[in-house]
């Protein structure tokens, strides 16, 4: 489960002329199809400048996610053999800080696909499937539909933004070179983050978030995707406990591309900020990266209207920016009760 990196919704409008015009072919997502997942998300990667870039057995864990359903909630879209789009909708299973039922569409167009059409439809059916969920799952709420737009001026802003979406956040790329910084030392407030400690940190977690944009609180269903996956990197997370054991900050890690070790959460409890609790557990895990000798740099992303002054604190600690994306969001009234989908 991806928590903080973000898939982008690659895009189309009208059929380029040069191109001859195939009907592509539609289905859904399946394990045999992860290998050309794996290389499409890596064209993709590249075209459009997001580093987004997954490997076949880490998609294959997110065909499994808890609350996902593949025969449902994603899309594959063919050339012959040839995987040319894909699509993958999760939806809340908590309700936004705001209060609202929230779904998040992602996916990707190859580029020589783009401007036939397809992004247009992948959208349609991503939203027609997102407001089913969201009125079973959350009747009576507002929906919110959300999409990362990528880079300024990528493609994907141009196709959401002609279907009403428009920037709800921008998040900052930023990315720490072990390389040509002194290690930190290992703050003594912190501990290496251990399985056992798992289900207190989720309970931190939805603390520190709770009023955080556009965050919903995770199950132990969810959470136990997250800390299970094949990317984390328990070894290279920590946390700071309080006396009698409770979780007051963290920082957890993954690791999607070799050398490279992503920072996915760091938080503090709201009643425990003010103590320098996230850079400790954040300076800690820079430091042991660095002393393993198992990577390079260390990335993360931050919502750069955070008001807990995040992208200080990182900047502080040696991060610098790399990249803006924008997030887009369309908010949308209560739909009509239908009945529960068959799952």
């Amino acid at each position: 489960m991806r928590l903080t990196r973000r898939a982008a919704l690659a895009t189309l409008g009208d059929r380029r002329p040069e191109e001859p015009m195939v009907t592509p072919r539609w289905s859904r997502l399946t394990d045999a199809d992860t290998p050309a997942w794996a290389e499409l998300t890596e064209v993709l990667a590249r075209h459009d400048g997001t580093d987004e870039v997954y490997g076949a057995d880490d998609l294959r864990e997110e065909l499994r996610e808890h609350g996902f359903d593949p025969a449902q909630d994603s899309w594959a879209v063919h050339d012959g053999d040839a995987l040319v789009a894909y699509g993958q909708l999760r939806t809340s299973t908590a309700p936004t800080a705001e209060g609202w039922g929230r779904a998040t569409l992602g996916g990707g167009v190859h580029p020589r696909w783009r401007g036939r059409g397809v992004g247009t439809e992948l959208l349609r059916r991503m939203e027609t499937r997102a407001r089913t969920l969201l009125a079973a799952r959350h009747p009576g709420r507002t929906l919110q539909l959300r999409a990362d737009g990528g880079p300024a001026g990528s493609d994907t802003s141009a196709l959401l933004s002609r279907h009403g979406y428009r920037p709800a956040r921008w998040f900052v790329d930023m990315q720490l070179d072990l390389r040509t910084q002194t290690p930190p030392p290992v703050d003594d407030r912190t501990e290496v983050f251990t399985p056992h400690l798992a289900e207190a940190t989720r309970l931190a977690h939805n603390d520190a978030f709770a009023t955080h944009w556009g965050s919903t609180a995770q199950s132990p269903e969810q959470w136990r995707d997250f800390v299970a996956a094949r990317s984390t990197r328990a070894d290279d997370s920590f946390v700071v406990r309080d006396h009698d054991g409770t979780v007051l900050a963290y920082a957890l890690t993954a690791e999607w591309v070799d050398r490279e070790l992503y920072v996915s959460l760091v938080g503090t409890r709201q009643g425990a900020r003010g103590q320098g609790l996230a850079r400790a557990v954040l300076t800690s895990v820079v430091g042991a990266a660095a002393r393993s000798g198992r990577y390079d740099v260390v990335d993360l992303g931050v919502d750069s209207e955070n008001p807990g002054g995040a992208h200080q604190l990182y900047t502080s600690v040696g991060f610098a920016p790399v990249r803006t994306t924008a997030v887009f969001a369309k908010v949308e009234p209560p739909p009509s009760p239908v009945s529960p989908p068959d799952r």
